[in-house]
């Protein structure tokens, strides 16, 4: 294995990690929010945060290069006040891939939420607790497997992410070439041999997530039958 396989498999590595430690912050009061909060515009809500689960990456993509350009108030305010260009850097694939991720945390994050009785927080509410407390000690533990779920859904998915990474982050060796984009690159240029072992090496990660997630759910419905 020569530095540029490494190097490319370690910036696919940090950002997936990167993205599912910041969605895991980010998915639990978002998905709390949605299931114990009531207000009109939750549908819409809802809608806008799973966009990216039917729309194109290149959709997702072409929408957050606009947002980054500094034609735009957001990406002319990060150039000129903070000196940040978004587009074409790590920092740029890093959030794109934590907006396009958001659904798979959230997701089953909140079908475990609404799967819980009413009873167990409103019990932890008449105990004086706060919410909380309520939600890390008594929902969060009843959602164990809907959070390993969601972590490992949201990690193989940054793993193997090419379109949003491809139009927000370029190709760019050393900053945001990641091993889907490699295995592209390598195939065009016929090295089968290098492909192969990105490809292995990805299957293996996803493999072994899928079978956690599997695993997990079948004790958890094991517990249920109990």
């Amino acid at each position: 294995m020569d530095i540029d396989f490494l190097i490319t498999l370690w910036i696919t590595l940090k950002l997936a990690l990167l993205t599912t430690f910041i969605l895991v912050l980010l998915g639990m009061p978002v998905a709390y929010g949605l299931a114990y909060t009531k207000f009109k515009a939750k549908p819409l809500v809802e809608a806008l945060i799973s966009m990216p689960m039917v729309l194109p990456p290149s959709v997702v993509g072409y929408y957050v290069l606009l947002v980054y350009s500094p034609r735009n108030a957001f990406g002319a305010w990060l150039a000129q006040t903070l000196d940040i260009r978004l587009a074409f850097s790590f920092s740029g694939i890093l959030l794109a891939s934590v907006l396009f991720s958001l659904p798979f945390m959230v997701q089953p994050l909140l079908s475990g939420l609404r799967s819980l009785p009413d009873s167990l927080s409103e019990a932890s509410y008449t105990l004086g607790k706060s919410k909380t407390t309520t939600f890390f000690r008594v929902l969060l533990p009843n959602v164990k497997s809907s959070f390993i779920t969601a972590v490992a859904l949201t990690f193989a998915h940054c793993i193997g992410e090419f379109g949003i990474v491809l139009m927000v982050g370029g190709n760019i060796p050393g900053e945001t070439r990641v091993a889907s984009i490699a295995i592209y690159d390598e195939v065009q240029a016929l090295n089968f041999a290098l492909a192969d072992q990105y490809a292995i090496i990805l299957f293996g990660i996803s493999f072994v997530l899928l079978a956690v997630i599997y695993s997990v759910n079948r004790k958890n419905d094991q517990w249920k039958v109990l």
